[in-house]
């Protein structure tokens, strides 16, 4: 080394600061040190390979899923006029709801303390699948269709009885922010399938009346303090799908390749001053947003598809943002290697209009619902596919606002019980599992918790969810917190 360069470096290391200092640390001397502690060479292996990128582990089982695609309906999906069929509350129409049955029940602020609890009837008739028996309402006949096809959950349970809350809980384990969500902990655990498309994609709609005020916040599908190049990637409805995916005019391909070239050996160089992970993020990041310039137009692009696929997702497949437009899509992803897709749908928070929302929520969400699980298994990939279908929490047995006002009255939240439904991935077709009391307000059989549903997930995608964890704050996290169970019973 000259004289200058040894110079140089005498500089950098002065001008280094406390930050770096540590960073280095603790990728250099410090992780020797916490290996020797450690002292068994396969422990530590193990204990430092979480510290990073992914971890060489999984799946530690084998996997009956591969990919999953989660069809979240945020707002509050009604059980008891879906999925949960109770025919006696139709004559019981108006009657209060005994205290027996409601004790012990949060509820949220709107109805805690209403003197009276009036009964609301289903809104329509429930009908029987012909193949498997299964009841469902006449509002999503589609779904009903393929009822043969999907194991209908009836017994699910939260304590969250507001949205955010809610949402959060499903979509990171946790009420409040800050985890990662369930598609970062997948990439984190199980690395990308796909050289041209992010593992975690997600892709927002709501309802065309606007009706339902819920937001879609950024930590439903982030990374929290897992390394940010876990964190979903969002896919526009209106204009590119991703922000800067076209070039500048002038600008070649050939040109943008060495842009990003020369801008990664800048990170290098600094990635090997500092030891910040979240520089190999950028890295990585500005190296896939190449790839995608040529691999997301073409994903986008239907064109290809026929015209019976199509119509299968109903006209709405046509409108750019739509909830059946992004299920298409969402199998266009699945087939090119994409591992966790999440839809968010928004639009049934239905507290004084339900006797005419909850039929246009179903007109646009049952028919594309349907046709993603019926086109994925045409083409062989429903068998390694877990599609997931379902909100925060249900809605109340009982009503809220004047119930004998055929036009303006709902229900409240209600997250004590309520519904959803699974289908592919290890999951048992053509079942009901759980059993909710006689108003649909209470579990009596197979309940099965938020946490209890991310550790079924897990496991049908061969990860342990005890084992996938990150250390951060002095402890290690997972996405089941310290809780949660496989339910078997759901498993084919």
């Amino acid at each position: 080394m000259s004289f200058d360069q040894h110079l140089n470096e005498s500089a950098k290391r002065l001008n280094q600061t406390r930050r770096q200092f540590f960073g280095k640390s603790a990728t250099g001397i410090g992780t020797a040190a916490l290996a020797s502690l450690i002292g068994k060479e396969g422990r530590a292996a193990e204990t430092l390979a979480n510290y990073g990128s992914g971890t060489a582990t999984f799946p530690t089982h084998t996997a009956k899923a591969k990919r999953v695609i989660y069809l979240m309906q945020t707002g509050g999906p009604s059980h008891l006029d879906l999925f949960d069929y109770k025919p006696g509350m139709y004559a019981r129409h108006g009657e209060n709801i005994p205290e027996s049955v409601r004790a012990g029940v949060r509820l949220s602020t709107m109805t805690g303390n209403y003197k009276e609890y009036p009964v609301l009837r289903p809104l329509q008739n429930f009908q029987q699948n012909k193949n498997c028996g299964t009841w469902m309402s006449d509002l999503v006949p589609y779904t009903r269709e393929i009822a043969d096809k999907i194991c209908v959950i009836n017994s699910m349970n939260t304590e969250a009885v507001n949205h955010a809350p809610g949402v959060t809980f499903f979509t990171t384990g946790h009420q409040l922010p800050g985890r990662p969500s369930m598609g970062a902990w997948m990439s984190y655990g199980l690395g990308s399938a796909s050289e041209d498309l992010p593992s975690f994609v997600v892709m927002l709609s709501r309802d065309r009346e606007n009706s339902c005020g819920q937001l879609f916040y950024d930590y439903y599908w982030g990374s929290g303090f897992i390394p940010s190049k876990y964190q979903g990637v969002k896919f526009r409805g209106q204009g590119d799908p991703v922000l800067f995916l076209s070039d500048p005019k002038g600008l070649s391909r050939d040109m943008k390749k060495g842009l990003i070239d020369d801008v990664a050996a800048l990170n290098r160089e600094h990635y090997e001053d500092v030891a910040d992970p979240e520089i190999q993020t950028r890295i990585a990041q500005y190296e896939m947003a190449y790839r995608m310039q040529t691999s997301v137009p073409e994903l986008t692009d239907l064109s290809d598809e026929p015209q019976h696929i199509l119509d299968m997702y109903g006209p709405d497949v046509h409108r750019p943002g739509s909830f059946a437009r992004n299920c298409l899509l969402a199998r266009r992803l699945a087939e090119r290697g994409t591992q966790f897709v999440q839809l968010m749908h928004a639009g049934w928070d239905q507290h004084q209009n339900i006797p005419t929302q909850l039929a246009v929520q179903c007109k646009d969400t049952d028919q594309p619902s349907a046709a993603l699980v019926k086109d994925l298994e045409q083409r062989g990939l429903l068998e390694d596919t877990l599609v997931i279908w379902g909100g925060e929490f249900g809605r109340t047995p009982f009503g809220q606002g004047d119930i004998n006002n055929e036009l303006k009255h709902g229900r409240d939240h209600h997250g004590a019980a309520f519904s959803i439904w699974m289908a592919g991935g290890g999951v048992a077709p053509g079942k009901v599992y759980g059993q909710t009391d006689d108003y649909a307000y209470n579990i009596v059989d197979g309940k099965l918790h938020v946490h209890d549903f991310h550790a079924t997930v897990m496991h049908l995608l061969g990860i342990d969810h005890e084992k996938l964890t990150y250390r951060f704050q002095g402890r290690r996290f997972r996405l089941t917190d310290v809780h949660g169970h496989v339910v078997k019973g759901i498993l084919s």
